[in-house]
Order: structure tokens, then sequence, then C-alpha cells
């Protein structure tokens, strides 16, 4: 190939993979002059100013103003508002008062009403939540605004509901599907998410069934950036990230839609996640869903959505979401099988092909996927050995994430170039039966086991194209080459980059590796070119770029602000206190306290449940304080046949925000927290003997009922905290430097009181 097409081909490369991201999602414009029957997002962003002013959690004064805020609003666009307050608990063994907002507009022949559905409360304890979830009231606040200033009288009644708790487990949609008498009228539900500050709102579809219908209604709806395909639905549903429509669908068997955004992800339940950080274009992405799916499903049958049948799906350029049935999965795979044994008898017969030259392109595409997968397997374990910094970081996503993705794919891809220069003398033809069969094993694959992957096959018959036109010309037109390698390019390009993403980038392993793929996908192309070497030792060059400007920015500042820990924890069965932190790496303000005198805990002592099973990593002894202890009074203790029932009374004496009580290793038979039983399936699977969490409102006491069989002996350790250790007037900790942020995920800045009552 040419120097000048080679470089032609790889502009044009660059051009489909930079459209691959650029025509996801739409671009901010400034429109707060939008006129009334547009949607606004500076409208929205004002409901998204107003929210995240303050860290919002169930039982934090600013709770109640964000509701009362909201609440306003709906009034303003001439609702009725209503409240449903109650305790639940959930399935994650997290009780909390529950204070959902709710609306409804009225349907002119409403068979089935369609639920506008996010959250208001933000994460415990620092989080603004300008992102999470912030940015999906603000969305459905700005669409109905939108919607009734249009003065279409909808066919189906549209109910809004801004639920409480979610942080919590999903305590709100909770409360509402079990308890609510509007959950009989819901046929679909809408839900707007967030699990970080920026990047494409992805669709994922919840339905207990197949998701034909819903595809199809969904297609009819027409939303202009559709980002969505049934592999990430296959892995959404493996991974235990619930949202408030997991519950729709698990205990009122309602079908919905979910519109989440991952990108920025170390911003996820942080101080960070702020009002200015919100990624403006992602929030117009989350109006450019809501308008149309709002316009369309409150005019349309809503009591028609099921179906046994499932539907693959993806998002590409131009087509914006495509879809087909399972039912062509074995035959789109069979005929990519047929295909194949057609060129390759071909090829031998027109002596393009040679057995010992195909098995020997065998060796450069098997080198590559297992230096790469090496490279990226150990990646993550490497950056946090030279960067132990890294392992404050809960999310497992790194501020300066994009830049390690940025270097491990051009390392990867300097990595093929150099292994398929050093085979540079086997033909183009004879190279690509090694992807094609791969690619056709791993087709074969995820029919069966990932029947969601299913579209993978589509750039494998652009790869059987690519190889009929080289078995048939020596020199094919690059243009052509190029047009063929569009379906890999526009499919795999941002699934490079959002496993690491969304996945933390202990996932790398899969971005080099998916890299390597598209690679040989793309052979027909880079098998022509003759300054393969040179390509590679760029794509080093690259990567080494890439690699140093992470490093210059490994280190935290104002704005990517490192995440620390303190807590003052006292033992009032030993009368001692200490100080303990979850940091790895101890920042100057924590070392204050815990020092060069500093231990780790011991093994097995008991901690606080966290949503990684996050565990204490130093501890010191700190000065008693005056803190008064919860009063418990045991209101019943009875043995009734085998079984020993037992009544608690825990109220505190002081403002606190959260109550945790863990057991010893024994069978609880039955447990009723402020009146609400657990469940039996919570019981049996309790994790670190927890037996429930309660988040606090209004100081209130935690009432508790259990039953246990009469030979055991229960010992109950009660931890009561409250999120008050930078402002309690027994205490002088100084403020938090400006790079420095309260880390997420678990208890923080927090006075905490521990107790262990036997019986």
């Amino acid at each position: 190939m040419k120097k000048s097409t080679a470089l032609s081909t790889l502009v044009l490369i660059t051009i489909a993979i930079y459209w691959s991201f650029k025509s996801s999602m739409p671009s901010y414009t400034e429109d707060s002059n939008a006129t009334k029957t547009e949607f606004s997002t500076d409208r929205a962003l004002e409901h998204v100013k107003h929210i995240s002013k303050k860290p919002h959690g169930v039982g934090f004064p600013e709770h109640t103003v964000v509701r009362n805020y909201i609440s306003s609003e709906l009034e303003k666009l001439g609702l009725e508002v209503s409240f449903q307050e109650g305790y639940t608990a959930g399935d994650w063994g997290n009780l909390s008062k529950v204070n959902n907002i709710l609306a409804r507009i009225k349907g002119s022949d409403s068979k089935k009403a369609l639920l506008l559905l996010s959250h208001y409360d933000s994460h415990p304890h620092s989080s603004l939540g300008a992102s999470d979830a912030a940015s999906g009231v603000a969305t459905i606040l700005e669409g109905v605004r939108q919607f009734l200033a249009k003065e279409n009288k909808p066919k189906n009644d549209i109910i809004i509901l801004i639920s409480d708790s979610e942080e919590l487990g999903l305590n709100g949609a909770d409360l509402f599907v079990n308890k609510h008498p509007w959950i009989k009228d819901i046929g679909l539900v809408l839900n707007f998410e967030a699990r970080g500050s920026g990047g494409p709102s992805y669709m994922l579809i919840e339905t207990n069934r197949g998701n034909k219908k819903l595809i199809e209604e969904f297609t009819k709806a027409n939303p202009d950036y559709p980002v969505a395909n049934s592999l990430v639905y296959s892995i959404y549903k493996m991974l235990p990230n619930d949202t408030d429509l997991t519950v729709f669908r698990e205990n009122g068997d309602i079908e919905g839609f979910n519109f989440a955004f991952i990108d920025d992800h170390y911003d996820y339940h942080t101080a960070k996640d702020s009002y200015a950080r919100l990624d403006r274009n992602t929030l117009a992405h989350q109006g450019s869903y809501l308008v149309p799916l709002l316009h369309y499903f409150s005019n349309s049958d809503l009591s028609n959505l099921k179906s046994l049948s499932d539907f693959i799906y993806f998002n590409v350029p131009f087509f914006k979401l495509v879809s087909y049935p399972f039912d062509w999965i074995l035959p789109m795979l069979v005929l990519g099988i047929l295909l194949f044994v057609l060129l390759l008898f071909q090829g031998f017969k027109k002596k393009t092909l040679q057995g010992n030259k195909i098995l020997t392109g065998f060796l450069p595409m098997l080198i590559s996927i297992a230096i790469n997968g090496v490279i990226g397997y150990f990646s993550w374990s490497i950056l946090k050995t030279l960067y132990p910094q890294y392992n404050d970081m809960l999310h497992g996503f790194t501020y300066n994430g994009h830049a390690y993705i940025a270097a491990f794919v051009s390392l990867s891809i300097g990595v093929c170039f150099w292994v398929y220069y050093k085979f540079h003398k086997i033909t183009t033809p004879n190279l690509l039966i090694a992807p094609l069969f791969l690619w056709l094993l791993l087709c074969a694959g995820v029919s069966v086991y990932l029947k969601g992957a299913s579209f993978f096959i589509i750039p494998v018959y652009a790869l059987l194209a690519a190889l009929f036109v080289t078995q048939n010309q020596k020199m094919p037109n690059g243009l052509l080459l190029v047009f063929l390698a569009l379906p890999a390019l526009w499919i795999y390009a941002p699934f490079i980059k959002m496993f690491p993403i969304g996945l933390g980038l202990k996932m790398m392993v899969a971005s080099t590796v998916l890299t390597t793929l598209t690679f040989i996908l793309l052979l027909p192309i880079f098998a022509f070119y003759k300054n393969k070497r040179f390509l590679a030792i760029l794509s080093f060059i690259v990567f080494l770029g890439f690699f140093f400007y992470a490093h210059l920015n490994s280190n935290f500042n104002k704005e990517n602000s490192k995440p620390t820990s303190l807590l003052y924890v006292l033992d009032t069965d030993t009368n001692a206190a200490k100080w303990v932190t979850y940091e790895h790496q101890l920042s100057p303000w924590t070392s204050q306290y815990l020092g060069k005198t500093k231990k780790t805990p011991e093994a097995g002592s008991k901690t606080l449940s966290s949503k990684y099973g996050t565990n204490f990593t130093f501890t010191v002894a700190a000065p008693l304080k005056n803190i008064k202890p919860p009063v418990i009074e045991k209101t019943k203790d009875t043995i009734i046949g085998n079984q020993r029932f037992i009544d608690l009374c825990i109220t505190p004496q002081r403002n606190v925000n959260r109550l945790e009580l863990i057991t010893n290793d024994i069978e609880i038979q039955s447990a009723e927290i402020n009146g609400v039983p657990l469940s039996n399936y919570f019981l049996e699977n309790r994790k670190r003997n927890k037996l429930i969490t309660h988040y606090i409102t209004d100081n209130a006491y935690t009432e508790v009922r259990l039953s246990f069989p009469k030979d055991e002996h229960l010992e109950l350790t009660l931890f009561e905290a409250s999120n008050d250790l930078l402002d309690n007037p027994l205490f002088s900790i100084p403020e938090r430097p400006k790079d420095n942020i309260p880390m997420p995920f678990i208890l923080n800045d927090a006075i905490v009181i521990t107790k262990t009552i036997k019986f």
C-alpha cells in the first residue's frame, strides 16, 4: 500500500473512531432562551444547582430542604403533590424512614400509567448529589414542564415519583411498590440515574421476560441519541448494581427503562459530585431521551409490553438503534461459518491461501493477545504498587484514569504492529484466516453463553467480505477496506473505553484484549502497511506520552482531591477510645491523629458495613470524651417452645445519624425493626452477621424484636454514629485541606459509640 494511501486510511480510521464517540450524545449549547415548548438544559441545570447545594442524605437537614424545593416546583407546574411516608428496610437490611414525593397528570383514556422515576436523596454523608440523582430529578421537572407547555392531553396517566432513600437500599421504591395503591396502575417506568458525572447515558432494560416489545416501542419513540446494546444489558443483569427500577421489576413485575451515565466515575458519591462538575452534554443527553419517550409512551398502549422473545440490539452512527430477533443468532452464525468455508475453498483453489502460511498466521495473533492480555491483567496491580495512593480511590477509577486507558490501548496497538511487523512476509489472505477462525469461535461461544453479545457477528461479515476482496485483488481499494472496517470500529471502540470506566481500572485487561481483537479485524488494512515498525514505535511513544501525563497528574490537588477518613470510636465496654481510618496512605490531615504510633486493627475485629466490605486500616489510642451512650431498654425476654423472644428499645441521648447492630454467629429466626420485618432471605444471607443498619431521622429510637433458638447465646454489638466529628464542641478537628475530601462508601467524620450486650 502506498504511503499516501496508508496515511489516508489511518486518518479515516481515526475519524471513524472519533465519530463513534461524538455521535453518541448531543453537544450542549446555551439554551436558557429556548421557547416554553422546548426542553432546556439550562433550565434543568437551575434545578440541579438548587438541589445540590449541600449533602442531602436521609436524616440530614438539607434532605427536607430539597424535598420542599422539589414539591414546590411540581406545584408550580399546576400539579397536586402528595407524600408517602413510612419505614422500610428494603432487601439490604438498611432501615430508614422514607418520604416519597408524588404527583399525577390525568390522561384522557388511561388503561395503564407511565411512571417517571428518579430519587432525591444523596449518598451519606458528603455527596452533593448533582449527578446522582439531581440530574435525574431536574430532567423530569424540565421534561414535564415542556410536556405541559405543549398543552397536549395525554391518553395515559403520567405518574411522577421522586423517591427517597434510594442510596440506602432502594427503600423509597420498595415502599411505593409494596404499599402504594397507585402501583396497580403502572404499565411502564422511565428511571433516570447516574454512577458518575459525565459521559453518554446508557439505556438499560428491566424486564422479567423478553425485551422484544420494549425494543420495538423504544425504536418507534425514536430518541435522537440512543446508546444501548444487549451485551451491556446482559452484563448489567449479572452485576449487583440495582436501581429503583429493579424493585419494580422484581416485586411488581413492571417493565421499564433505565437511563444512566457512568463516566467520570471518580466523582460518584463524593463531595465532587457537584453542579460545576456535571457534564452539560450528559444532562442534555438525558433530556434527549425523556422528551420523545414521554410524548410517545403517554399515548401508546402500555398494557401490551410483555413478550417472551428477546432482541439483539446495538447502536451505531447514522443507524441509531439496530435490532433483530434472537432467532437470527444461529442462522447468522451458520451463515458466517459457511461463508468462511467457501472462501477457504476459493482461496486454496486460486492458490492465494497456503496451509503452512495460514498456520503461521496464527502465531502473531496469539502472541499479540497473550502479551496484551498479560499487560492488561497486571496493569492495575502495577499502578497501585507505583502509586500507593490509588488504594484510597475505592471506586477503582482514578482521576487520571482516562489517560491510563489511552496509554494501555496505545501500548496494545504498538504490540500488535510490532508483532505483525515480525511476520510481514505472510500475505494478507493467509493472515486473515486466523482472526476469522477466532472470531467465529467467539461468536459461537457468545451465542450459547452470552446471547446479548451475538451482534459480534456483524464485523465478522465485514472481515469475510474483506477476505473475498483480498483474495481477488492484489492491491484492493483502501477506501473500500476502511468502509468494511467501520462495523468493528463503531461497535468496539466505545466498549474499549467503557469497560474500565464502568468496572474499574482492574478491568483494563478487557480494553487491551478487545483492542487486540479489534486490531485483527482491521488486518485487511494494516497488513498492507509497509511501515508497521514505525507505527509500532509511534504507538509506544504515544503510550509513554499518556503514561507520563498520567504520572504528572497522579498526585491529588484541589480539583482532584484525596479521599480521607477519620472516626472517633468509643468502646463503652472497655471505656477506651481510639482514632481509626480507612486510608491506606495517610494524608497529613489524618496523620495528625494517627501519626507514627498507628497500628493495624486486630484480625477478626467487628467493623461497620460498607459498600465494598472495606475494613479499618489503622488505629491509635484516643483521649476519652464524655459522649453519652444510648439508653438500651429490654422490654421483653421470654421463651416459647424452642424459641427465645427478646424486645429492645434503643434511644439515643445525642444527635445521631446511624445505628448498626451486629450479632454473633447464631441463627436469627425472625427480626422486626421499628415494626418492619426483615426477610428470611436477608436473615439467611447476612454478611458479617449484620442485623440492621438504621439510618436515623429526627433522632428516632430503634425498636428491635428478635427470636432465636433458646439454647443459643446472643451477643448484640451496637455501633451508634453521629456525623459531627468536625463540628462537635468536644473536639477541635481542623478543617480538611482543599485537596482532601471525605472518602465515599464508608462511614466518615463520625463519632462512634460501641457496646456489646449479651443475652
